[in-house]
């Protein structure tokens, strides 16, 4: 288990981290969201032990970060969002030189060697240069070295960041794999990415958590209208506004009259569905319904409340 408690970070006069609180739980992958410069990777670095806080703590399974540093290290895995790789390097060696660190020389190194490759899928290109893999490539080889101890606990900084579409699902995949048996923090700007692959989430903005639980939950937790799109054939202007009279809850942000239809824009609260009584008053004024179509708030939308951005320029 990974606990943090109180945890700030300055730079000087910057306060990079304030008071952050939270956990991450045994076998849990914890998605860390927050826009650029809200102490995202600040907050990492020093579960991992690259920063030192300047007050606060962080405790892995009961050893506190600032008098157990070192076996600390020895118990988490740490993939930076600049992959740390030397491209003249070949992957092997690069990996053998990773085992040293830890201790992993010898037999102990051929069981590991064996164990990352089938882990991270790195057959095929073990004998390669790293400058010679795909971006892809080089992200496995990332991650290889950075569970070559067999940590417990993972912390990914931006693992797919710069990657394709096709690379994406390979590395999402290859993480859920990991987190079968390991703690997983991971942090993205690619919020369908944390979605499809975190347990849980915890959102930081200017270096304070502003939010913590399911994708599920901290949708519902954002209280706001649902917005219906309908395009409806057969129907008058004057009519289609008279549903505001005979429908609670409904309000017309838009009627957009076209060749042989319109277009309509309806906003109600999050707790009612007026779409069965919509359809009645349709079939009342003999009107076609082309399409019905409810919008509702998504994790892109609660992201940006939570971090001020709303009605920001995309």
């Amino acid at each position: 288990m990974v606990r943090i408690e109180n945890l700030v970070k300055n730079y000087g006069s910057v306060k990079a981290v304030r008071s952050v609180n939270f956990t991450a739980n045994n076998g849990e992958i914890l998605g860390f969201l927050g826009a650029n410069g809200a102490g995202k990777s600040t907050t990492l670095k020093i579960i991992s032990g690259y920063l030192t806080p300047t007050s606060g703590n962080v405790f892995i399974n009961d050893l506190n970060i600032l008098n157990h540093s070192l076996e600390i290290r020895q118990q988490v895995g740490y993939l930076p969002e600049l992959n740390p790789l030397w491209n003249d390097m070949l992957v092997y060696d690069i990996l053998k030189f990773t085992g040293r660190v830890y201790d992993i020389v010898g037999r102990k190194f051929d069981i590991a060697l064996d164990r990352i490759i089938e882990q991270c899928g790195l057959n095929g290109i073990i004998h390669k240069k790293v400058s010679a893999c795909s971006k892809g490539y080089k992200q496995r080889v990332g991650l290889a070295m950075s569970i070559i101890h067999d940590p417990k606990i993972l912390i990914l900084d931006e693992p797919v960041n710069g990657l394709d579409p096709n690379q994406i699902v390979e590395i999402r995949e290859l993480i859920r794999n990991l987190g079968r048996d390991k703690t997983i923090i991971i942090s993205s700007h690619i919020l369908q990415e944390i979605q499809a692959t975190a347990d849980r989430i915890v959102v930081i903005n200017k270096g304070q958590v502003v939010a913590d639980g399911t994708s599920e939950e901290l949708m519902t937790s954002l209280k706001g209208d649902t917005t219906l799109t309908l395009e409806i054939k057969n129907a008058k202007h004057e009519d289609i506004e008279s549903l505001s009279d005979k429908i609670k809850g409904i309000k017309f942000r838009e009627i957009i009259e076209n060749k042989e239809s319109h277009t309509v824009h309806i906003s109600y609260p999050s707790d009612l569905d007026p779409r069965e009584d919509i359809f009645k008053e349709a079939m009342k004024f003999q009107w076609v319904i082309i399409e019905m179509s409810p919008y509702r708030k998504n994790l892109e939308d609660v992201f940006r409340s939570l971090t001020g951005m709303e009605g920001a320029n995309a």
